[in-house]
């Protein structure tokens, strides 16, 4: 057994898995053999979530029944859309309000008594968990904002029902197809902390919605789930004030600010999700003819890049470009990370289901580093 300390689990394989692939090197992401743009411009998110679940993506017929099934499971139960009023009442944030809905969600799951070991049952608990968080979520914005939940749309896609239920406004092409692809992107992305949290609770044979809301809170961290919303805080700090967002990023460094968006753990080159979102934020600025975002992101990546961040491999990632296509669509900042969570559960789901089909408890050892040989003083003597 080896006494080799790795903070953090860098570099050490635990598991293998067929999901899902990152190339930090090339800039590469791959689910299950499938490269992500390939999967993010010809695909929909239901596609990849059954590819994600079932190993293949579907055939017409397949892709109907799943996605049929998937809206069926959409209406959350009045007790649970009364406990997300008093949440936004007392103002929690959106995080907590996601990680203890789904939390209580289980308490109306119609197969509670499930065995753990049968894995089809698991799928059919997670297909409801997903199906229900974009509800939960959008009932909790509007609540916040005083208004009455709009109910699901069975006749819309995943996206376009979210963003329907979030403004009450059936959204244009565009816009679903944006928020399909960025769905997508964010599936999946490796044993990341959410990921490793989620499969480590599956590895206990726990239910699936205590995998999630295990995800949801290891998600919630500053350090995994929030950059995006750093990023659109730093663009709205540029906005407000009397610099170019050139200048603003010079001064900001100089201050030692670090710009968020920039460097990844796992990519040394520009992340293949934020090439394709960079993308996408062109078409919503050139559909709204609003460029503002566009040229603030276009601005501080070519500056960053010509000051040599590239070839010390801290490129653009994923957050850099989401949290400008979330602005776009006219989703609240602080809803970013929940978005996340609502994308990524299909992946928890999909990890702790591959997992528990050959499952071994996940039990690490830590180096003992305390006192040795203490003896209990009298408590009297103390």
């Amino acid at each position: 057994m080896s006494d080799e300390l790795k903070r953090g689990l860098e570099g050490v394989l635990v598991a293998e898995s067929e999901l899902s692939y990152v190339d930090g090197a090339v800039g590469k992401l791959v689910y299950r053999g499938y490269d992500i743009e390939d999967l993010a411009r010809e695909a929909s998110y239901e596609e990849v979530l059954y590819l994600l679940w079932h190993g293949s993506l579907p055939t017409r017929d397949e892709l109907d029944a799943f996605s049929a099934d998937l809206a069926a499971e959409r209406d959350v139960d009045d007790d649970v859309l009364a406990t997300v009023q008093t949440l936004a009442d007392a103002g929690e944030r959106p995080m907590a309000a996601l990680r203890t809905a789904v939390s209580m969600l289980s308490a109306y799951e119609p197969e509670p008594d499930a065995d753990p070991e049968d894995l089809d049952a698991t799928r059919r608990q997670g297909r409801r968990i997903t199906a229900k968080v974009p509800t939960v979520l959008a009932a909790f914005e509007r609540a916040r904002q005083g208004e009455a939940p709009v109910a699901p749309d069975p006749d819309l896609s995943h996206a376009a029902n979210f963003l329907y239920m979030l403004t009450g406004t059936e959204p244009d092409d565009v816009s679903a197809e944006t928020f399909d692809m960025a769905l997508t992107l964010h599936a999946d992305h490796g044993l990341n902390a959410s990921t490793f949290t989620a499969m480590v609770i599956g590895s206990t044979m726990a239910d699936v919605y205590s995998a999630v809301t295990g995800g949801i809170g290891a998600l919630s961290g500053s350090l995994h789930g929030g950059a995006n919303q750093d990023v659109m805080e730093v663009l709205h700090e540029v906005d407000a004030s009397d610099k170019g967002p050139v200048e603003w990023v010079k001064d900001a460094r100089d201050a030692g600010r670090r710009i968020p968006g920039f460097g990844h753990r796992v990519y040394k080159v520009k992340d293949p999700r934020a090439k394709i979102l960079e993308e996408k934020l062109r078409d919503l600025s050139e559909s709204s003819g609003d460029t503002k975002w566009l040229e603030y992101t276009s601005a501080i990546e070519s500056y960053l890049t010509d000051q040599g961040l590239l070839e010390k491999g801290i490129a653009p990632n994923v957050d850099f470009y989401s949290g400008s296509v979330y602005d776009s669509l006219g989703i609240p900042v602080d809803m970013y990370t929940p978005i996340f969570a609502m994308s990524r559960a299909g992946g928890w789901i999909a990890h702790v289901v591959e997992y528990q089909s050959e499952n071994r408890l996940i039990r690490p050892r830590a180096r003992y580093t305390g006192a040795e040989d203490a003896t209990i003083t009298p408590i009297d003597e103390r």
